[in-house]
């Protein structure tokens, strides 16, 4: 009896694997096998991706404009302006709807417009953009509260060579293009300040990248942001570029900050995307630092409440100014704290007392009045107004009345801006000052083109 319950359930139990079996084989029947990886990357991040439309008005220069003005008056109709008009592709990364593209795409335009996949033509603004990285941030001009579909980031090193990768974009609004290839090449070399991407910073892939898809997303297989399409090289077969994500996220976390938009110093880049409040790097001796904030803290509150998004953490960033100090709930590891951050005027810090203690030197902008009232034929750049005995700055030749023409090869727009360079800089640190020195010539004062090294002090 016993043997025959035995064979009963072990019939049972072949009867429950054969089961198990065919409603396996039936749901796979059931799924389309053509729906593999790709596809599904594809699907997820296609309505994140826009077509771009520029207009730019330019005007036509006439040399004989002023005179034929001047002698017809109403009578003379003054040319009419020529417009010219650019395509691109760009991706939504933000559910406000905020658009990441190329610079060259949006530069100089007087209206841009987006297309999503929808169907819908919405008008966009430039809110902020860099000719070094070549990225552009714009925001889609939408009813309040009206929410779109966005891509999220991919981690700022997380590539691998020969991986599969994915080009997408709207080129000419006539829908979506897709390209498939391989991540042939990371960037080439370690990232330079204020000089501008080439090809030796983009990620390289054979994936095509069709005219028009320039600011169009380049992604993985799981869908993620891993660069903006850029370029393609024309002298050779499938080989396109890319500007990395973390030139990318570089760029969104400068665009973002206070001190891009009113002046005011936080000292902390914070990483927008799947990590969106990760701090990437901290300035020594800024608000962030003095309050503890340390690159790699993932910020989870602000001012007692959990931002929903970057953009929503910049906002409140933003709207806090220097009225009270920002609270900071963060992760430091396993480690949970609380941080206050005192934000300052820019000015309260990098000032001329800054550019002294790092130089030995006094400077002031060589504005058209200052230039006016030292009796300078042009201005632009920094005049020396005093120099301390032996200091970095008489070392390295500069005399009262220098005029500063440019800091290891650039120009800094303001005072602020120098002060903000050479507080980068660290003691012992050698700098590149390209100047005019005066030299006289009998009873006049001339200027002639130098070169000096300053050794920083602090």
């Amino acid at each position: 009896m016993a043997l025959m319950n035995e064979n009963k359930r072990e019939r049972w139990a072949v009867c429950l694997a054969l089961t198990a079996v065919l409603l396996t084989w039936s749901a796979a029947a059931a799924e389309d096998i053509r729906k593999n990886e790709t596809v599904r990357a594809i699907e997820r991040v296609m309505p994140a991706v826009v077509n771009i439309g520029t207009e730019t008005i330019v005007e036509v220069r006439d040399p004989f404009e002023n005179l034929l003005r001047d002698f017809w008056g109403p009578y003379y109709r003054r040319r009419p302006q020529s417009t010219t008009y650019s395509l691109g592709s760009g991706v939504i990364f933000d559910d406000e709807g905020y658009v990441l593209t190329n610079e060259h795409v949006v530069r100089r335009a007087t209206r841009i417009w987006v297309n999503l996949m929808d169907g819908r033509k919405l008008e966009a603004v430039r809110v902020a953009g860099d000719e070094t990285s070549d990225v552009s941030l714009l925001k889609i001009k939408a009813p309040d509260g009206e929410k779109f579909h966005a891509i999220p980031f991919a981690n700022d090193d997380d590539l691998m060579l020969g991986e599969t990768v994915i080009a997408l974009g709207n080129p000419f609004g006539l829908g979506g293009s897709v390209s498939k290839g391989i991540l042939s090449s990371k960037s080439r070399r370690q990232p330079r300040e204020d000089e501008p991407l080439n090809v030796a910073d983009w990620l390289q892939t054979d994936a095509a990248i069709n005219p028009g898809n320039s600011g169009g997303p380049l992604i993985n297989l799981k869908g993620e942001l891993i660069g903006l399409s850029v370029a393609v090289y024309r002298e050779g077969q499938g080989i396109g570029f890319a500007i990395p994500i973390k030139r990318v996220t570089e760029a969104l976390g400068k665009f973002l900050s206070p001190e891009q938009f009113q002046a005011i110093w936080f000292g902390a880049r914070i990483r927008p995307g799947e990590k969106a409040l990760f701090v990437n790097s901290v300035q020594s001796h800024s608000p962030a630092d003095l309050a503890g904030l340390k690159a790699g803290d993932l910020i989870k509150k602000i001012n007692d409440r959990t931002p929903a998004s970057f953009m929503d953490f910049s906002k409140e960033l933003l709207a806090n100014g220097t009225n009270r100090p920002v609270r900071l709930e963060v992760m430091s590891g396993p480690k949970r704290r609380n941080v206050s951050v005192n934000l300052i005027p820019e000015k309260e810090f990098f000032n001329e007392r800054l550019i002294q203690s790092k130089t030995g030197l006094s400077v002031q902008e060589l504005t058209l009045a200052l230039a006016e009232q030292l009796g300078f034929r042009f201005y632009g750049g920094f005049v020396v107004v005093d120099v301390e005995p032996d200091g970095p700055g008489d070392q390295a030749g500069l005399k009262k009345y220098t005029i500063i023409q440019a800091v290891d090869g650039q120009l800094p727009p303001n005072l602020v801006e120098l002060a903000k360079a050479l507080h980068e800089k660290n003691k012992g640190d050698r700098i590149r000052i390209d100047m005019l020195t005066q030299v006289r010539r009998g009873v006049y004062y001339g200027f002639r083109e130098a070169v000096g090294t300053l050794t920083l002090r602090k």
